[in-house]
């Protein structure tokens, strides 16, 4: 074994160890008794797949590392799980499953193409438990080959088109930003406490109704866009049966099939037109009909996100003045923007304080330009 190889196998087996520390408390936590087996199944695989790496490791002959805590990205995601549910951090876990088989990807071991295809076997788990599908008892791989994988499982991040999870953390970094902009630079141009609080309240009611309004019109137009695309296909497969059954043979002619088993395969699907109509959509509009996301839960989750956000940099305004309230105002605000760049760095996978960082950049760099617009205009007008 190599420096090289052994460099990866230990970072292989602290994946696999992350794994199995997340999918045991998920289990733990979790209190329906499906879910719990579930996570209790991909758990048991994740070991087996420490294993392979702490044999190989162990028959080269390197130490192979006591088994210790858990990366802080782990942590986090199961204390939000543990204080929201195993629910609220589909989005999170779904994203690391993916950064562990980017990570797989393009390694050469005999065993590795197994653990990618039970990694993607994980992903339809999670696709179930989101779409509160029954779960087999098979259904955590076993390294099963890759080509018997569901296909909508390969796409680690299709959930987060629709993630409230997602969409809620970016809400809170708009309102935290847009707020924290806004009180600065009205503090930049007048000092008196009244006009702060006014503007900032008004900017949070502003900002949150606008994003909600907002997140409402561009949900909803994507919705009925969709299902009218989905109308038109059912109205095809009512008006012209044989050209959409030939049209479904080619799709899986396209994906490899014999003719006659992509002729086969078409016409039985045709006699379920339902079911014709679902692989349609799926397969040549690239739709998936489960998840076309809900406007009013898209505008509700954007208020309460941007109202949690723009309520940092006024919260210290409502309780002091002067000074103290305006380094307040931006102490507890870059606090909060560090914690919603490290939040953003669980769906990313990039590193925690780099995220962190960045975001906290970004808000300070707006919040002094504002400043300082607001020291200018407050010098002209007085």
């Amino acid at each position: 074994m190599t420096p090289e190889e052994r460099a990866r196998s230990l970072d292989n087996l602290r994946l696999e160890r992350d794994a199995i520390v997340l999918y045991d408390r998920l289990a733990e936590i979790e209190r329906k008794p499906a879910r719990a087996r579930a996570f209790r199944s991909i758990a048991a695989n994740e070991r087996r797949h420490a294993e392979i790496w702490a044999r190989q490791l162990e028959a080269a002959g390197a130490v192979v590392p006591a088994t210790g805590g858990a990366r802080p990205r782990i942590r986090f995601i199961l204390l939000l799980a543990r204080l929201f549910g195993t629910h609220a951090v589909s989005d999170f876990v779904r994203a690391l499953e993916g950064d562990e088989e980017n990570a797989y990807t393009g390694q050469v071991h005999p065993e590795v193409t197994g653990i990618i295809a039970d990694e993607r076997a994980h992903a339809e788990i999670w696709r179930k438990l989101d779409a509160g599908e029954d779960i087999g008892s098979g259904d955590a791989g076993t390294g099963a080959a890759e080509e018997e994988s569901d296909p909508r499982a390969e796409r680690w991040n299709v959930s987060g088109r629709t993630g409230t999870l997602r969409a809620s953390i970016f809400g809170v970094s708009d309102g935290l930003v847009s707020n924290l902009s806004l009180v600065m630079g009205v503090v930049g141009a007048a000092a008196n406490n009244a006009f702060i609080v006014l503007a900032g309240v008004a900017g949070l009611l502003a900002g949150a109704f606008s994003m909600a309004a907002g997140e409402w019109i561009s949900m909803q137009s994507q919705r009925e866009v969709f299902e009218r695309q989905i109308e038109l296909e059912r109205e095809e497969l009512r008006v012209m049966p044989e050209e959409e059954e030939r049209e479904l043979a080619r799709l899986y002619r396209r994906k490899g099939i014999p003719d006659a088993d992509a002729r086969r395969l078409a016409h039985h699907l045709m006699e379920d037109p339902e079911m014709a109509l679902d692989t349609k959509v799926r397969e040549e509009l690239g739709l998936d009909p489960d998840q076309l996301g809900s406007p009013w839960g898209a505008a509700g989750g954007s208020f309460v996100a941007f109202v949690i956000g723009a309520f940092v940099p006024l919260l210290p305004f409502l309780v002091s003045s002067g000074s103290p309230a305006f380094f307040g105002s931006l102490g507890l605000s870059l606090v909060a923007l560090f914690a919603v760049g490290a939040a953003v760095s669980l769906l990313t996978g990039r590193s925690l304080w780099r995220s962190g960082l960045r975001q906290v950049v970004i808000g300070g760099l707006a919040a002094a330009v504002t400043y300082a617009v607001g020291s200018i205009i407050g010098v002209s007008v007085a």
